[in-house]
């Protein structure tokens, strides 16, 4: 069915757009008309804009994905809501194309609902759309499609959804303060070297007299950095472009990955994110009914670190050859032994799933409790690092005015 995008005028007169579904223009004419606004231009969108997706998906890789992650999670809260309603699934997306508010997110559930029209499933619609709806998602959808459980599944799809940008705003939120904080205080710091020190120094110029050994080194940064402060701009330009180029790399993501679980702090956060991502992912894909392989392959793709992803890879190899996923996963000996344990209790309690959640909220409050410690921690070392950078140049600049008065009296 034609998806059509128009501009129409409501009872006040004040203007409104939307999208709509009809057999024509004609038809699309009287749906808006019926919804008591008056059509001032309709232009049709559905199939020449799915045929647009499929020969150029480069293109507009940037406009799916200004879709949040958030709205998909709304959606897909509503639909599981509609669909235990009682509404087949093809009218509940129809009335959720009304109820969105995103045009590009309007033109994906239209084009998903055309699919199904068709004949497509719902999973099989869902795939066409890979920016938007992930491969976690697609599977899961799948597996509740062939159980009949599509609307518990979409309920839980939801929560997965928001717990993941909960915790995502809360690190956010957490980091807020340190990273102002550190670019209020650098601002201020270059501010300082370039424009207020040149002016305060000049004075001992013309000082016939060794200056202190502090306030030669303040004059030769305030110097250096007056001379050459778009020289650091450069290189760390130089060093975010070549960054981003290596990961693009196999071999550059790998040293990066390898890195990042090494460092001191922020490895052990990074590993403990990870974890929990894992955890969940592949408790809820076994929870509905996706065999441990499949389930295995979907989250090596969204672990986000390729020595994970490639231990997970050879677990799923060692599970195919008959070994316990607690052992196949320990081999690699990058999960923390406390994951590796719970995960082998729940083989043979045969509650597996039920433990997977329970290690994804250990680690997952691990991670938020480690961030929060550490923004913490951060807050007060980057106030007494200012201090003492005032005081530092405070002190040079006093020092040879004490020295001066020394000689006067």
């Amino acid at each position: 069915m034609p998806v059509y995008e128009y501009t129409a005028l409501d009872s006040r007169g004040k203007t409104v757009t939307g999208i709509i579904d009809a057999e024509g223009v004609a038809a699309a004419r009287q749906k808006i008309r019926a919804a008591g606004n008056y059509p001032v231009d309709i232009r049709q969108i559905g199939d020449q804009g799915q045929r647009q997706t499929r020969s150029r998906p480069s293109a507009l890789s940037s406009l799916f994905g200004r879709i949040r992650p958030v709205e998909v999670a709304v959606m897909t809260r509503q639909l599981s809501t509609l669909i235990s309603a009682g509404f087949p699934l093809v009218t509940a997306l129809d009335s959720l194309v009304e109820q969105v508010r995103s045009k590009t997110f309007k033109k994906v559930i239209a084009g998903i609902k055309d699919a199904l029209v068709e004949g497509s499933s719902f999973a099989d619609a869902l795939e066409k759309y890979p920016q938007v709806f992930s491969q976690l998602y697609v599977n899961m959808v799948r597996a509740g499609e062939t159980s009949g459980t599509l609307e518990i599944v979409l309920l839980r799809l939801a929560d997965i959804t928001e717990s993941q940008q909960a915790l995502k705003a809360r690190i956010q939120t957490a980091m807020l303060y340190p990273v102002i904080m550190t670019a209020a205080g650098s601002l201020i710091l270059l501010f300082l070297f370039i424009y207020v020190i040149p002016n305060i120094t000049s004075i001992f110029e013309d000082v016939h007299q060794v200056l202190p050994l502090p306030t030669r080194i303040l004059i030769s940064t305030s110097e250096i950095v007056k001379s050459f402060w778009w020289i650091g701009l450069i290189l760390a330009a130089v060093a975010a472009a070549a960054l981003r180029a290596g990961l693009k790399t196999a071999k550059g993501r790998n040293i990066y990955d390898r890195a990042m679980l090494a460092m001191p702090v922020f490895g052990a956060i990074t590993s403990k994110a990870a974890v929990a991502r894992l955890a969940r992912t592949l408790g809820s894909l076994l929870d509905n009914g996706v065999s441990m392989l499949p389930a295995l392959q979907i989250v090596e793709n969204i672990v986000g670190n390729t020595l994970l992803a490639r231990a997970i890879k050879d677990a799923g190899a060692g599970v195919s050859k008959g070994q316990s996923l607690a052992a196949s996963l320990g081999s690699a000996g990058l999960l923390p032994s406390l994951a590796i344990q719970m995960i082998q209790v729940g083989e043979q309690s045969g509650e597996l799933e039920k433990m997977l959640y329970k290690i994804a909220d250990i680690y997952e409050k691990e991670v938020e409790t480690t961030i929060m410690r550490l923004t913490a921690l951060l807050e007060p070392v980057m106030v007494l690092v200012m201090a003492g950078a005032v005081l530092f140049i405070v002190l040079s600049i006093c020092l040879p005015i004490f020295e001066m008065n020394t000689l006067i009296g």
